[in-house]
């Protein structure tokens, strides 16, 4: 593979990484349940495509 053709798989593996350590942090810091599990849910829609490997602990 040449670099032209990882730069958007490298790019895009960055930016979710960026957005699931974000949405861990929201989660860690929610004060209502209801926020807690509507960051929960977009955890789990984000973890669909890493199975096998939950993106919270309690999830």
């Amino acid at each position: 593979m040449s670099a032209p053709s990882r730069r958007p798989e490298i790019r895009r593996r960055r930016t979710r990484k960026e957005k699931i350590a974000s949405l861990r942090k929201r989660h860690a810091a929610a004060t209502t349940d209801a926020d807690r599990s509507r960051i929960a849910a977009k955890l789990q829609r984000l973890g669909l495509n890493s199975p096998g490997h939950p993106l919270l602990k309690n999830a």
